[in-house]
C-alpha cells in the first residue's frame, strides 16, 4: 500500500503553521486508557502501518501523531521553545509540550491506538480498491489498486510474514489478477517489521494421507507454479523491502524489475543449513547478478547480506534511510505509474523474453532437486533440529 506521506516530515506543516496562530491551536485531547500498554513490537508495527495510509488525516491529527511519537521515544518535551518566526517547529513544539508528563508507555499506547483507528477507518476503502470485476478475497494478503499501482502486501506480521501453503496460493492468484487489471505496475511489500521470513516450516509438519512423498510432490508443484507466476508476470514488478528477507523471498528478487530496500533490511538464504537447495531461479540469476563466488557465499554458505551489501552486489537497486523509506520509494513509484502502460509492458517483455525459456528450465531443475532434498534424511534431520532448537528458546 502506498505510503502517501511522511507524517514526521517538517515541510508538511509549513502551510498549516503559517495560517494558524499558536494561541489558536487547541490543546490535544488524547484518549487515556487503563488497558495493557503497547509493546515495542506493536509500536514498531504502528510506525510501519502509518506508511500504508493513503488518506491525509489532517494537520491536527498529524500533530497528535508527531507529539505522541516524540513523547514515546524521548519522554516529556525538554527542548527550548523555538523562536517566534520558526512557525513549523513552534507548532510542533507546542503539540509535544501539551502532552505534559504522561509516561512514554502511555504515549506509546495512545500512538498505537491512534494509528490503529486510522488504519481501520480506511479498511472499507481497501475492499473498494480491489481491481474492477474482481471478487477475490484474501486471508494472508492485502491487495489494493490505486493511482495505477497494484500493491500486494504480505499480511502475517505476527509470523514475520512467513509463507504458508495458503499464502503461496493467494500470491499466485493475486499476481494473476494484477497482471490483468488496469494498473501500470505492481508492487510487493510486507506488513510489520519483516518483508518475509521465508517458508513457514510448519508446512513440513502437515503430512497428507499419501505420506512424505505426496507432500514433497505437492509442495514441488506449488513452488513450480509460484515461481512461474513471477517469470510470466507481464508488467513492471517492484519489490519494496521494508525489513529483513529470508529464503524464497530473497531468491525471487532476481525476477523483479526493481528492488528498493530500507537500510535495516537484511537478505539471508540459509538453504544448506536446513538441508535444502536454492529455488526462485536463484541458481541462475544470482551468479549472473553478483558473480559465482559471491552467489556461492549466499546460496551455499548461508551468508547474510546487509541492504548496502546487497545493493553493491546487484541484488538491490537502491537503499533508503529507514526514516524516509516509505516517502521516498512511493514518490518514485507514483511517478513511474504515470508512464504509458503499454510502453512499459512491451519494453519489459523485450528485456525479459530472451531468457524466459531458460528461467523455465532452471525453475524445473530447482524444483526437482528440492523434491529430492525434502525426502532425504539429511533434510528431515536438519528441520527436526531446527524445531528442537526453537522449542528450547
Amino acid at each position: 500500500m502506498a505510503g502517501a506521506f511522511n507524517l514526521l516530515a517538517p515541510w508538511r506543516f509549513v502551510r498549516f503553521a503559517r495560517t494558524v496562530q499558536i494561541s489558536q491551536l487547541p490543546r490535544l485531547k488524547l484518549h487515556t486508557t487503563s488497558a495493557m500498554s503497547a509493546t515495542v513490537g506493536q509500536f514498531n508495527l504502528a510506525k510501519t502501518q502509518l506508511g500504508t495510509l493513503k488518506e491525509d488525516p489532517g494537520n491536527q491529527v498529524k500533530l497528535q501523531i508527531y507529539a505522541l511519537f516524540k513523547q514515546a521515544t524521548q519522554g516529556p518535551c525538554n527542548t527550548p521553545k523555538p523562536g517566534m518566526l520558526d512557525f513549523v517547529n513552534k507548532v510542533k513544539w507546542d503539540a509535544w509540550k501539551s502532552l505534559g508528563s504522561i509516561s512514554a508507555e502511555e504515549a506509546r499506547k495512545q500512538y498505537v491506538d491512534l494509528i490503529g483507528s486510522l488504519v481501520a477507518a480506511e479498511a472499507p476503502a481497501e475492499v473498494a480498491a480491489q481491481p474492477a470485476g474482481s471478487s477475490v478475497t484474501y486471508n494472508t494478503l492485502l491487495v489494493s489498486t490505486q493511482d495505477g499501482v497494484t500493491t500486494i502486501q504480505l499480511n502475517r506480521p505476527e509470523k514475520k510474514n512467513a509463507i504458508t501453503v495458503e499464502m503461496y496460493n493467494e500470491q499466485i492468484k493475486a499476481l494473476e489478477q494484477a497482471g490483468k487489471d488496469d494498473s501500470v505496475l505492481t508492487v510487493i511489500t510486507g506488513s510489520g517489521d519483516y518483508f518475509c521470513s521465508g517458508n513457514d516450516l510448519s508446512n513440513f509438519t502437515k503430512i497428507p494421507d499419501g505420506g512424505m512423498e505426496q507432500m514433497a510432490k505437492d509442495a514441488g508443484e506449488l513452488l513450480r507454479s509460484y515461481v512461474k507466476a513471477y517469470i510470466d508476470f507481464p508488467k513492471p514488478l517492484i519489490a519494496v523491502i521494508n525489513g529483513p528477507a529470508v529464503g524464497v523471498s530473497v531468491t525471487l528478487l532476481g525476477l523483479f524489475d526493481i528492488v528498493y530496500a530500507t537500510e535495516r533490511a537484511t537478505f539471508h538464504t540459509p538453504f544448506s543449513q536446513l538441508g535444502q537447495s536454492p529455488e526462485g531461479c536463484s541458481s541462475y540469476t544470482f551468479p549472473k547478478m553478483m558473480g559465482v563466488a559471491k552467489a556461492s557465499e549466499m546460496l551455499l554458505f548461508n551468508k547474510k547480506l546487509s541492504a548496502h551489501q546487497a545493493c553493491v552486489q546487484g541484488l538491490v537497486t537502491e537503499v533508503f534511510p529507514d526514516s524516509s523509506f516509505n516517502n521516498e520509494v512511493w514518490t518514485r513509484i507514483k511517478a513511474y505509474a504515470k508512464l504509458p502502460r503499454n510502453s512499459l509492458a512491451l519494453s519489459k517483455q523485450l528485456i525479459r523474453q530472451t531468457e524466459k525459456e531458460r528461467l523455465y528450465d532452471v525453475n524445473n531443475q530447482e524444483v526437482e532437486r528440492l523434491v529430492e532434498r525434502w525426502l532425504s534424511d539429511e533434510c528431515m534431520q536438519a528441520i527436526m533440529s531446527f524445531f528442537q532448537t526453537k522449542a528450547k528458546l
